[in-house]
């Protein structure tokens, strides 16, 4: 007899415990871990960052009021009431690349064990949570491993061990673990739009000798990105994504293909913009940057970005969904008021193609090109 599953099995966007990346530092005292994740994060100011950490005041009143306070710089400090639960954490923190904790208080999904003779007994009681040691870090060359750190990992000798003064090393070693978990792309070519004006099916069209979401396919294919045809009801084609999210458009098929797979990016192209090329698409893989919301082409003359020529990063996807809580379908809203990677190109790559009379225009230039 098979189980019964109460609620539907969806697929997960990987997390540690509170993060999608984190690294927890303990083994010394809370200062010279905030001060080593402050310069190591002057290093790597490229990403996106955060520090996890507990207060460290004796008293501190209940918040009865949330504050949200905003420096004309553009920072925001928030203080609020709440205890630490990792469904929210992982939504506060899916923006970021990484995410540092401070190991004296919570406990990280990999580590990093500083060693500190003075610390010896706070190893030991934490001696369990060192389970996924990245490297280790010696305040002095002369720091000897504890007796109980190398009978319970015999292997810690054979770690990377840095000093606490290496900025650099340690920055560079962390940059690789971000580096590891940057998202593999996948495509998603829109079809089965309604083509009012047109009369047909966009995507039928033919300009190259062949169905435009063919061709469309085939570029992101030939610059080797696995795509998909993202449809409103799909035939059981594993080349295809049907709607999950009805009568939503382009944001539906964008939020289906993040359902089917929270852990890539995704390469969204219509079929309705003939004049994007092999070129186009490779000088949007080029400036890709992960640690943005998406990477978007914009017209030079264009005042926003054109959402359906875009990488939309893993965590594009609970902002989507944040917008469609509200009541906003439009992808393009998403992107004007986020943090997104603009890539400038001429006009003319992105015209759109929407009537009859467009079609045969655009299908004159391309035979006379």
């Amino acid at each position: 007899m098979s189980k019964h599953q109460k609620h539907t099995n969806l697929k997960r966007r990987n997390n540690d415990n509170f993060a999608p990346n984190e690294i927890s530092i303990l083994g010394t005292n809370c200062g010279i871990i905030s001060d080593l994740v402050s310069k190591v994060s002057q290093k790597l100011s490229n990403y996106k960052l955060g520090y996890f950490d507990a207060s460290h005041a004796k008293d501190v009143a209940e918040n009865r009021l949330s504050e949200y306070v905003f420096h004309h710089e553009g920072n925001l400090q928030i203080t609020t009431s709440g205890i630490v639960n990792k469904f929210q954490q992982r939504l506060d923190f899916a923006q970021f690349d990484y995410v540092f904790i401070n190991g004296n208080h919570y406990q990280g999904a990999k580590q990093i064990l500083i060693l500190d003779e003075a610390k010896e007994a706070s190893v030991l009681k934490r001696l369990e949570q060192l389970d996924n040691i990245q490297f280790v870090v010696k305040l002095t060359k002369e720091t000897k491993y504890f007796d109980f750190l190398e009978g319970k990992y015999p292997q810690i000798n054979n770690l990377i061990c840095y000093t606490i003064d290496e900025i650099d090393e340690i920055s560079n070693h962390i940059n690789s673990l971000i580096q590891e978990k940057i998202a593999p792309i996948k495509g998603l070519i829109l079809v089965g739009g309604k083509s009012t004006r047109m009369g047909q099916d966009k995507s039928e069209l033919n300009y190259f000798g062949k169905p435009q979401k063919e061709f469309a396919k085939e570029l992101l294919e030939n610059n080797n990105i696995e795509t998909f045809y993202s449809v409103q009801n799909s035939s059981e084609n594993n080349q295809e994504i049907s709607d999950k999210f009805y009568n939503l458009g382009p944001f539906g098929g964008i939020c289906s293909a993040f359902q089917k797979d929270p852990n890539a990016a995704w390469f969204v192209l219509a079929t309705d913009v003939p004049f994007v090329n092999d070129k186009i698409i490779q000088l949007l893989l080029k400036h890709r940057n992960p640690s943005k919301v998406a990477t978007a082409v914009k017209g030079k003359n264009k005042d926003f970005p054109e959402p359906l020529i875009t990488i939309y990063e893993p965590k594009a996807y609970p902002i989507l969904l944040q917008y469609l809580a509200q009541g906003y379908s439009c992808p393009r809203k998403m992107l004007i008021n986020s943090d997104v990677e603009i890539v400038e190109i001429e006009d003319d790559f992105i015209r759109n193609i929407n009537t009859p009379e467009e079609f045969e225009v655009a299908k004159k230039v391309i035979e006379g090109s």
